[in-house]
């Protein structure tokens, strides 16, 4: 599980209240991340191989008289050993693979991950065009809120940016729940006399959806 299933009652009793106050369809997604990746595995590798040369090289230089008939099966050895070690690791903790991310790729693939999820999830067929989805994604520690058409003249580029920063800082904290819980507020609290066509019953479920794998 991604989220507590506390914090997915606590989600799912915040979406309910939120759609019947304004009349709009609200889908949350926590995702576990929005791609593999493989670079990040051969970046870690390759750090840890060359570290490893590094030590080897000085280690020969230092004391030169350690060199042996088997010393180039251990220098062979350990570099490579370190590059597996560091690629595993990139596999397993996610903060260390996070270290070989670049922001731009990581904020292109959430980014069309959370379009994606739209478009699949239906939400670009309610009558008035109001669904919101709201992305988190765990790995990336990214949030995106798409949403259609029929709230674009009554919410700009930045007011979204608004209520993705006051999550942000709760995801980087590791508070999963009460960043997407603070979203939803601040949804709410945007769109607040912003006049939005109210749309009629609740087509997509208000609890959480949960996705570990891209």
């Amino acid at each position: 599980m991604l989220i507590t299933s506390s914090e997915s009652q606590a989600i799912e009793a915040r979406v309910k209240a939120l759609e019947a106050e304004l009349g709009i369809e609200v889908v949350t997604l926590v995702a576990g991340k929005a791609d593999v990746y493989p670079e990040t595995v051969w970046e870690a590798f390759a750090l840890g191989a060359s570290l490893a040369a590094l030590a080897v090289a000085v280690g020969d230089l230092l004391r030169p008289d350690w060199v042996t008939t088997g010393a180039a099966l251990w220098a062979a050895f350990t570099i490579l050993g370190t590059g597996a070690l560091a690629a595993a690791a990139s596999v397993y903790v996610p903060a260390f693979a996070r270290l070989f991310l670049r922001a731009s790729r990581a904020e292109l693939e959430v980014s069309q991950y959370a379009k994606v999820a739209f478009l699949e999830r239906g939400l670009s067929a309610t009558a008035t065009r109001t669904a919101i989805l709201v992305l988190v994604s765990l790995f990336e520690r990214r949030v995106v809120i798409v949403a259609d058409r029929g709230l674009d003249a009554s919410v700009s580029a930045a007011e979204w940016d608004g209520v993705i920063a006051r999550m942000t800082d709760l995801l980087r904290s590791r508070n999963v729940g009460d960043a997407i819980l603070a979203g939803l507020d601040g949804i709410a609290a945007l769109l607040r006399g912003k006049g939005i066509a109210r749309g009629a019953g609740n087509a997509f479920g208000d609890a959480p959806i949960e996705r570990a794998e891209p």
